[in-house]
């Protein structure tokens, strides 16, 4: 592992400071200001999330705003109302009340008698999320975002669910704000009234799963935030940033496609962090490329940054999965936007192969797979939620000798892969809905299989369609740049199931599949492709806030299969690190687990649980969470319930049960 490289050897500092709120609310904040500024009075650049500016993040947050100021310029981190040891209530994700507190600390951060009054915005997931949602709500003094690993359309493209598919890693995320909502203040940082908040915090507190599950379909509830739903109101200037591995990688090919604002977009090889952080694959200079878009947006510099092409991504080659070490090679190309792919290579199914030339006679194949295919998945997002477990795919051989696949012949040559794959398929449907699964793989010579990209499409079977009757239909693929090397092959795998990433349908999910008229589109490379592009450089940032780690954690990952029965578990176990910042210490614990039968995916079943513990010398707290979600009566049952502690006594406990339909 190489050294982290920082700009100076100590911290940039950071004033404590609050910002008032028209109705009374009082905000946390941290302010860097610079001490050497370029200016006489400076921009300043917002982070705008709810994960605790004084502890959970103030690692990290030293590291980035830390590197802006010692740039000359301001940054600001802000705890959302209700989060941290913010004043108010946190209900959910992006509502109303979050983006018009948002418009409030801009105009307040742009009134600063420093800030010349400019505003940057960055953020990575929710914040990113909250970059273009704020930026669409067009604040004066908000001049240019960078959005990283977000999007533009809350339902097709979000944890939530994947083309109609619920994912579990929704469901995870949901147990896991749940129990953010209740955490306590600070009492160093909110004074002896922090009791009362945090009473009046869990008093008002609700699973987060119990709203988003009420809406299984694409509705006004997931509208609320989407900017899909009008790209023209943003006007500001969007840099948008994902890598290929990380849940988020279609939005910004959307938004370079959409927005009319000036843009530019970075898709790296990375899962869901910052880019100077990224993995797998090459860490890149994030910082000081936000700091090229910065000086151009906020100080009126030419930095050549809207010169350059608008989209740079990552090609990528050699992929070894692995569920927690995966390698990547590869390397940069750029095109002047989106879309530009190349000429599509057609394949059609042929007796299990992919071939060039068009099957005659092929017969109906039936795909219903075993529950217990996708073990070998890993997580829709990995690592979404920090950490460094064995999150990623695993070699995908097993999880393809439950599907039906069809393979190329051994490569002779580069298949050039980048763009939207399409699959053109006829199909009948056993009963309504069916989950259908695409995986597209590469296969190297030893029989390793790779997952390069896939799709999740929960279909509904079309008004005027009986079941068992034959209808076209197509599905794309998340898109991808990839280069399938000569030597190895390329796999097609389709199944209906891939537990546990997503929820199973409860009966009748099988399909039959018509070869004759199924084919397989691989975008190629745009012409317009730019090859030689200069490279990013070192990934340098600001030395972090001293900490001391006390007792290191672990995660553990099983996966275990039960042979009377044939019921499959996938188990996750972490035990969090105990660390202090100062005179605060942070512990915890938490975990997940997942299980179904083979051929019954009624009998699915999920369980979330997570204990966090916070103390200083005469003070100690303690949140427990446990959510369950499983079928009841042909219903989706969801039980929760939340505990809180103060010095290991009981305050507070509820719980919760809700049923929906799916």
């Amino acid at each position: 592992m190489t050294e982290p490289l920082y700009l100076s050897d100590t911290p940039a500092p950071y004033e404590q400071i609050t910002i008032p709120l028209s109705d009374g609310t009082i905000l946390t904040a941290r302010l860097w200001r610079p001490e050497h500024p370029v200016a006489d009075k400076v921009p300043v650049v917002l982070e705008w999330i709810p994960y605790r500016q004084s502890d959970l993040t103030a690692i990290s947050d030293s590291m980035v705003h830390g590197y802006f100021a010692q740039n000359g310029i301001a940054a600001c981190r802000v705890d959302l109302r209700g989060s941290g040891n913010s004043d108010g209530l946190l209900h959910d994700e992006y509502l109303k009340q979050e983006q018009d507190d948002a418009l409030e600390v801009i105009a307040w951060l742009a009134g600063q008698d420093w800030c010349n009054g400019k505003v940057g915005l960055i953020g990575i997931s929710w914040g990113g999320f909250a970059g273009l949602q704020i930026a669409a709500r067009r604040p004066p003094a908000l001049k240019a975002i960078v959005t990283c690993c977000s999007t533009d359309d809350r339902y097709s493209d979000d944890v939530h669910f994947m083309g109609g598919g619920l994912l579990l890693d929704g469901m995870q995320w949901g147990s896991g704000l749940f129990a953010q909502l209740g955490r306590a203040p600070d009492p160093a940082h909110v004074g002896e009234h922090w009791r009362d908040m945090w009473m009046h915090r869990l008093e008002n507190v609700r699973p987060p799963l119990a709203d988003w599950m009420a809406h299984m379909e694409r509705d006004a509830f997931w509208k609320h935030g989407s900017v899909c739903e009008n790209y023209d109101a943003i006007e500001c200037a969007v840099y948008a940033v994902t890598g290929w591995t990380d849940g988020y990688s279609d939005p910004v090919l959307r938004l370079m496609q959409n927005l009319k604002a000036p843009r530019k977009g970075l898709i790296g090889s990375w899962t869901h962090m910052y880019p100077n952080w990224g993995k797998p694959g090459p860490q890149i200079g994030f910082l000081e490329e936000c700091m090229r878009w910065w000086r151009h947006w906020l100080l009126d510099e030419d930095t050549g940054i809207m010169d350059e092409p608008m989209l740079r991504l990552w090609v990528g080659k050699d992929f070894e999965p692995h569920p927690r070490y995966p390698r990547i090679g590869g390397r940069w190309i750029a095109v002047p936007g989106w879309p530009h792919e190349g000429e599509a290579r057609r394949y059609h199914l042929d007796d299990r192969n992919l071939v060039f030339a068009p099957p005659s006679g092929a017969p109906p194949l039936r795909i219903d797979t075993p529950q217990q295919l996708g073990a070998h998945a890993g997580e829709w997002c990995p690592l979404d939620g920090g950490g460094d477990g064995p999150e990623f795919q695993g070699d995908n051989r097993a999880d393809d000798g439950l599907s039906v696949c069809f393979d190329t012949p051994v490569l002779t040559e580069t298949v050039e892969v980048v763009g939207f794959p399409r699959l053109k398929l006829d199909l009948a449907m056993d009963g309504e809905k069916a989950t259908v699964i695409v995986r597209l793989n590469e296969v190297v010579p030893d029989g390793t299989s790779g997952r390069i990209t896939y799709a999740i499409r929960r279909i509904n079977r079309p008004a005027g369609v009986a079941a068992g009757e034959r209808f076209s239909y197509e599905i794309p693929l998340k898109a991808v740049a990839y280069e399938f090397q000569p030597g190895n092959r390329i796999r097609l795998a389709l199944s209906t199931t891939y537990w546990p990433m997503v929820w199973p349908e409860p009966r009748l999910g099988g399909i039959t599949l018509f070869p004759d008229a199924t084919s397989l589109l691989l975008p190629s490379m745009p012409e317009t492709a730019v090859h030689a592009l200069p490279e990013f450089g070192p990934p340098i940032s600001a030395a972090p806030l001293a900490s001391e780690d006390v007792a290191p954690g672990s995660v553990v990952r099983q996966s275990t299969w039960e042979a009377t029965t044939g019921r499959a578990e996938l188990i996750s176990r972490t035990v969090r690190k105990t660390w202090k910042i100062g005179e605060l210490q942070l512990s915890g614990s938490g975990g997940h687990g997942y299980s179904v039968l083979p051929g019954d995916g009624s009998s699915a079943s999920a369980e979330f649980y997570s204990t966090q513990i916070a103390e200083r010398p005469g003070w100690h707290t303690k949140l427990v969470s446990h959510s369950t979600v499983g079928w009841e009566d042909g219903k989706m049952v969801l039980n929760a319930h939340l505990t809180a502690y103060e010095d290991e006594e009981q305050v507070f406990h509820r719980s919760w049960r809700e049923a929906f339909d799916y």
